[in-house]
């Protein structure tokens, strides 16, 4: 036994022609089937009702109309999001010459030959809103997997950011004089970086979603410090070479403590890439006398040489027990004379263009004794 559909389950079909006697085949044999219709006479009054919501699930459109034609009004229901989807059927005159594939062109479906058979007529509408509705239901589909997707993606970046700022608080409860030293530095990484995104050198590497990186993983540079005797890591006063060797050897064991968190999360080349980097080679120098490898130059990870200027200009700016904090002048002086020795040439240049941010930096988020 057939149902007739409630009206708000009826398709709706646009019917588009400027000739009223060809409009009224086409729209009886609609309605019998229990479609609703619209009806324009000409090519703005289709293109306003294809806007009104609710918008139609098929258009039957002529061809050859004064004004704008078919073609034309095909053309901008095509080029407007709102009614981009919409399947259109064009109809035409037996004996008009219709150049069909300029009709595929601009966007048509089909076309139906005037005067109608009613069967056909329900049949290609019937096949197109079939279509209409399979393609409506995969792009729906798609849109609830890729909101699945971000909902997801944005839990993992929950817990990738909680479990850097676990780690990395770890190893702020060594050294209470650090405050916000971890906070600043990331600050100052993501500042060189952006800086730099568009650096022949650097811009393959400085990606929005690697600089991103960079900078969550900056808390981790000083993981590697857990490892180290308090009687050396928080001794008033100059290390002694014997001390200075132990105290270096933060970078190996912050770097093999984060391998060994990828071991565990079978990801080799996981998130915490850049924080491997960066807690490795942050001491390295871009003349080669720095630790643990000795690396020299491009061969020291570009995040590591980031760091390395973020690091130094933090440590000379703040009080340690073993130092007073410097001026920023001052701060500045020493990494300007660094340049091509300490750190690499062209991160020393922007680090000089932004100084001034690095400042604004430190003074938002100062320590009680950070100038």
């Amino acid at each position: 036994m057939n149902t007739v559909p409630s009206p708000t389950e009826r398709p709706t079909v646009l019917v588009v022609d400027d000739m009223p006697d060809a409009i009224e085949p086409i729209v009886r044999c609609l309605q019998q089937a229990h479609y609703r219709t619209r009806i324009a006479t000409d090519g703005l009054r289709a293109l306003e009702l294809a806007l009104t919501a609710p918008p139609p699930d098929l258009i039957l459109l002529d061809v050859m109309m004064p004004g704008l034609d078919g073609h034309e009004v095909c053309r901008r229901l095509k080029a407007e999001p709102a009614t981009a989807d919409i399947p259109v059927i064009f109809l035409t005159i037996r004996t008009e010459e219709v150049d069909e594939q300029l009709g595929f062109d601009v966007g048509a479906v089909d076309y139906i030959t005037k005067p109608i058979s009613p069967p056909l007529v329900l049949a290609r509408v019937r096949t197109q809103l079939r279509l209409k509705a399979a393609t409506d239901a995969l792009r729906d589909r798609n849109r609830m997997l890729e909101d699945i997707v971000e909902e997801r993606t944005r839990a993992v970046c929950v817990v990738q950011d909680a479990a850097i700022m676990a780690m990395a608080s770890l190893a702020e409860t060594r050294d209470e004089e650090t405050g916000n030293h971890i906070r600043r530095t990331q600050l100052y990484v993501r500042t060189l970086a952006t800086h730099l995104r568009d650096h022949p050198r650097f811009a393959a590497e400085l990606t929005e979603d690697n600089i991103l990186l960079m900078y969550k993983s900056a808390p981790l540079h000083d993981i590697g410090k857990i490892g180290i005797p308090d009687r050396i890591l928080l001794k008033p006063g100059r290390l002694t070479p014997e001390e200075f060797e132990i105290m270096k050897t933060h970078t190996t064991l912050g770097h093999d403590a984060i391998v060994a968190a990828e071991s565990m999360m079978e990801l080799p080349l996981s998130f915490l890439r850049y924080a491997r980097e960066i807690a490795h080679s942050h001491q390295e120098k871009w003349d080669g006398s720095g630790y643990p490898q000795g690396l020299a130059g491009d061969a020291i990870p570009l995040s590591a040489r980031l760091m390395a200027v973020a690091d130094v200009y933090d440590a000379l700016i703040s009080r340690r027990v073993y130092k007073p904090a410097f001026p920023h002048e001052e701060a500045v002086r020493i990494i300007r004379d660094g340049r091509g020795r300490h750190f690499d040439p062209d991160i020393t240049d922007a680090f000089l263009t932004l100084s001034e941010t690095f400042r604004d930096i430190a003074r938002r988020f100062a320590d009680e004794h950070t100038v």
